[in-house]
C-alpha cells in the first residue's frame, strides 16, 4: 500500500464498512474514529482498529469530555482516552464544545454551553486541564444548535475563538454545523467562519443533515447537500489547505458512494487552490 498523506482527505471510520476497507486499497488518506467506541480492554473493535491503523494514519474525536458540564472533569474517561491515545498514535485528538450529562447524569448528547464570559473561563480551565493531563493540544469542534441562552454575552465564533487563545487549544471546524447553526439561528455563515482565527483551525468535518422546513437537525445520515459543499469551498479558499473529512453517522449508503463523496471533496480543493494559486 502507499503511504497516505496525514494532511489529506479523509473518512469516518465505521464498521459498516470495515470489510471493504480491508479488502483493499482505498483512496482514503487517513481515517478518524470515534474514541468512545475503542475505549474497552479488547475484542473485536480493538483488532479491527490494530489491523486497519497499520495501514492508515488516524484521527481521533471523542464525545464525552463534557468541557461545558459543570460536573467534575471525569479522570477515569482521561485516563481511558490517553491509553487509547498511546495505542493509535493520532495525528489529532478532538472533542466538542458541550457537555453531556450533570449530576452524574449522561445524557447521550451534544448538549450547548451558554456563551457567558462565566461559562469562556469554565471551559478554558477545563481545556487547559484535559490537555495538561493528556499531554497534548486537543481540537474542540463548533457545535451544531437549536436554541440559544437568554443570557449570552458572545458569538459563538468570538467565543471560540477566544477560548482556543486562552487555552491554547485547536479548532475543529465543522462546516456543516456553521450551515446548520447558522439557518437554525438566523447569521450568516460567512461572517461566522471570518470571525475564527485560521491559525487554530487544524481539521474540517463535512456531512449531510435532516432539513425539517422550519429548522435543520444536523443527523450525519444525508450525503453533503450543495449549500454545505459551497461553504466548504469558502472555507477552502479563506482558511488554505486543511484535513478533512466527510461524516457518516447513519443510512449508511455503499463504500462507494462515500469515496464518490470524497472525490468531490478533492475536486473542490483543487479547483480552489489552482484558482488563487
Amino acid at each position: 500500500m502507499t503511504a497516505k498523506d496525514p494532511q489529506g482527505f479523509g473518512l469516518g471510520l465505521r464498521p459498516v464498512y470495515y470489510p471493504e476497507i480491508l479488502e483493499s486499497a482505498q483512496p482514503v488518506d487517513w481515517f478518524e474514529i470515534i474514541s468512545e467506541n475503542y475505549m474497552v480492554p479488547g475484542g473485536r473493535p480493538l483488532a479491527m482498529l490494530d489491523r486497519i491503523r497499520a495501514d492508515y494514519p488516524m484521527r481521533m474525536h471523542g464525545v464525552s469530555l463534557s468541557l461545558a458540564s459543570t460536573d467534575p472533569l471525569d479522570f477515569d474517561y482521561l485516563r481511558a482516552l490517553k491509553r487509547l491515545i498511546a495505542r493509535v498514535e493520532p495525528e489529532l485528538v478532538s472533542d466538542h464544545l458541550a457537555w453531556t450529562g450533570v449530576h452524574g447524569l449522561n445524557l447521550h448528547d451534544l448538549l450547548p454551553a451558554p456563551l457567558t464570559r462565566e461559562s469562556l473561563d469554565h471551559c478554558v480551565e477545563r481545556a487547559c486541564r484535559a490537555q495538561d493531563f493528556l499531554g497534548r493540544r486537543i481540537a474542540l469542534e463548533n457545535p451544531s444548535t437549536y436554541v440559544a441562552f437568554a443570557g449570552d454575552e458572545l458569538s459563538e465564533a468570538d467565543f471560540l475563538a477566544e477560548l482556543a487563545r486562552r487555552a491554547d487549544c485547536l479548532l475543529l471546524l465543522d462546516v456543516n454545523n456553521v450551515y446548520v447553526s447558522a439557518f437554525n439561528h438566523g447569521f450568516d455563515a460567512h461572517a461566522y467562519l471570518d470571525r475564527l482565527p485560521k491559525e487554530r483551525v487544524a481539521q474540517i468535518h463535512i456531512a449531510g443533515h435532516t432539513h425539517a422546513g422550519t429548522h435543520i437537525v444536523d443527523t450525519h445520515d444525508h450525503p453533503v447537500c450543495d449549500d454545505v459543499w459551497a461553504l466548504f469551498s469558502y472555507v477552502w479558499r479563506t482558511f488554505g489547505p486543511i484535513p478533512a473529512m466527510i461524516e457518516r453517522d447513519d443510512l449508511f449508503p455503499p463504500f462507494s458512494e462515500l469515496l464518490d463523496e470524497l472525490r468531490h471533496m478533492r475536486a473542490l480543493a483543487e479547483t480552489e487552490e489552482k484558482a488563487f494559486a
